[in-house]
């Protein structure tokens, strides 16, 4: 049995730790009970320990305490999602009571345990029962009662994560939600996870292999440095759409367009084709499109001098990146908006936004990545803007690690809410002022949100398939349909729908603008009260996101 550990010890710990988390945040995913795709418990924690354990490996420390203090600080700043900011902030209290130590023993684990509670409690507003802070606070306890027996470090973390276990199992009975759909709190287990990596360190298990560390894993972004300008064989990337104007068959097109070209997609209805191919002869394709009818919409990029400039972008970013922009304050408000889109991008940067966070549903940003915005941002006063509830934790980290400059976060769950917050910005107005109306502004609108279904489940009394189109209002279970249109007419004709004076309409990536003009006419139709706006949102995950006011 191992009485105590040094720094070097912690250190490999986390490595661990961050390793099996890694390894099973799929299994830990697949017990989100609702079935929108999400960013995901199991994904955000261990981003959130894997800046830990990059921190560890390029770190070395003396003592135990500042290893744990290292561990915290990159934690805190990778947190992504709630899961990932409780998880930072049990390791933030965690590393308070033992900031003072060169070695941890079993009673120095336990009492460092009950610390991180105790940080993790504080920090929520309201706390539930039946989450990762019951597992957590039920395994400290059980550490400090075996701490008074046995101050052995390796049996004290075995008896928390014993009877964390049994606090995980008991979790289904604490939350109705859990109960219903049969499945533990993902949070939890996450945590637990993390522990038994630890454990599994200080025992000499092996480690779980990372993905991102096998030499065939493919890489995070595409390297354009591996290969010449010279070597593209088909120059210009050619994307149209064409109206169907003559009766030619578009398999006749496509077996045209395969000998112009590669990368050849094609797809039809009754009314338009749209293509995309690369080809060194954009013209001679065009001159055959038109062959099939009116040219709709064009585009032609080279993409020889796109790679070009991105190598020569690539030779002059570490220049770039050398340091962390830190702009001065040059006015009062600055503001910071999270989204995914290219349209709803376009949408902050109209209405004033300084800064831009890329991320929602899909992924999460981190606390580091709110931050390097706000830091970027000339003004004395940063409001962000969430525009998600699984990143508002993140977002309020924020406020005490930005030290010159002041940082309000508004609780804005949804992208409209954080448009009407911004379209109520007062530059000339006070704080107070200033924050009072936009509060007010986003607290008016209501959102509702169209996707599909990840996962099969049995949700609010929702038999739900995987694939099927889902309404959400307000985050909550609207309707289920096989028709989408079907499942838009009943949102359309929803109260707070049928009772708004304002409606926009942002559609997202995988929509057309023909398809977005029609449930513009279902919303016409069933709202006749109300004014319409029609807005690509370019948002990946949800086909549109709807506001109402």
């Amino acid at each position: 049995m191992v009485q105590n550990i040094d720094a070097a010890a912690f250190q490999r710990m986390v490595i661990h730790a961050a390793a099996a988390i890694n390894a099973q945040k799929q299994a830990i995913n697949d017990l989100n009970v609702f079935p929108v795709p999400d960013g995901d418990t199991g994904t955000n924690m261990s981003l959130t320990i894997g800046a830990a354990a990059a921190e560890m490996k390029k770190n070395r420390y003396d003592a135990v305490g500042q290893a744990a203090q290292g561990a915290a600080s990159a934690l805190l700043r990778g947190a992504r999602g709630n899961s990932g900011v409780i998880l930072s902030l049990l390791f933030r209290g965690f590393a308070k009571a033992i900031k003072e130590k060169e070695i941890m023993d079993g009673r120095d684990l336990a009492i460092a345990l009950d610390f991180g509670v105790a940080a993790a409690y504080k920090a929520v507003m309201k706390p539930a029962e039946g989450t990762i802070l019951t597992v957590s606070r039920l395994a400290a306890a059980r550490a400090a009662g075996c701490a008074r027996e046995d101050d052995n470090l390796e049996s004290v973390l075995q008896a928390a994560i014993e009877e964390g276990h049994v606090a995980l199992a008991d979790t289904i009975n604490q939350n109705p939600v859990l109960k219903k759909a049969g499945v533990v709190d993902a949070g939890g287990k996450g945590f637990l996870v993390i522990l038994q990596g630890m454990l599994d360190e200080l025992r000499g298990l092996p480690m779980p292999e990372e993905v991102a560390e096998e030499e065939d894993a493919p890489a995070d972004k595409a390297e354009f440095g591996a290969f010449s300008t010279e070597e593209i064989k088909f120059g210009y990337c050619t994307e149209f759409i064409c109206s169907r104007d003559t009766k030619k068959d578009p398999e006749l097109l496509r077996g045209f367009l395969n000998n112009l070209g590669d990368s050849l997609v094609l797809v039809d209805d009754d009314d338009i084709i749209k293509v995309h191919v690369h080809t060194n002869d954009p013209g001679l394709v065009l001159q055959e499109a038109l062959t099939y009818g009116a040219l709709l919409k064009v585009k032609i990029e080279n993409m020889r001098e796109q790679h070009t400039e991105i190598l020569e972008e690539a030779a002059q970013a570490p220049a770039q990146e050398s340091a962390p922009v830190k702009a001065a304050p040059e006015k009062k408000f600055g503001y910071v908006a999270v989204c995914a889109g290219e349209g709803l991008e376009a949408v902050f940067r109209d209405l004033g936004v300084d800064g831009l966070v890329g991320g929602g549903q899909t992924m999460n940003p981190s606390t580091e990545d709110i931050l390097k915005e706000i830091d970027a941002t000339p003004a004395e006063i940063v409001y962000v803007l969430p525009n998600n509830k699984n990143i508002i934790m993140a977002a309020q980290q924020c406020v005490r690690l930005c030290e010159d400059k002041k940082v309000v976060v508004l609780a804005t769950k949804t992208v409209p809410q954080g448009i009407a917050a911004m379209l109520a910005a007062d530059p000339d107005a006070t704080e107070e002022e200033n924050t009072s109306a936009m509060t007010e502004a986003f607290g008016r609108v209501r959102t509702s949100e169209v996707t599909y279904a990840a996962r099969d489940s049995d949700f609010g009394g929702f038999a739900i398939k995987q694939g099927d189109y889902l309404a959400l209002e307000e985050h909550q279970l609207f309707g289920t349909d096989q028709d989408l249109e079907a499942l838009l007419d009943r949102l359309a004709h929803s109260s707070s729908h049928q009772e708004a004076e304002f409606i926009s309409i942002f559609y997202g990536a995988d929509v057309t603008e023909e398809q977005a003009q029609r449930v513009q006419d279902i919303f016409t139709a069933a709202c006749p009260q109300a004014e319409i706006n029609l807005l690509p949102g370019g948002q990946p995950v949800y086909y549109y996101m709807i506001s109402a006011e």
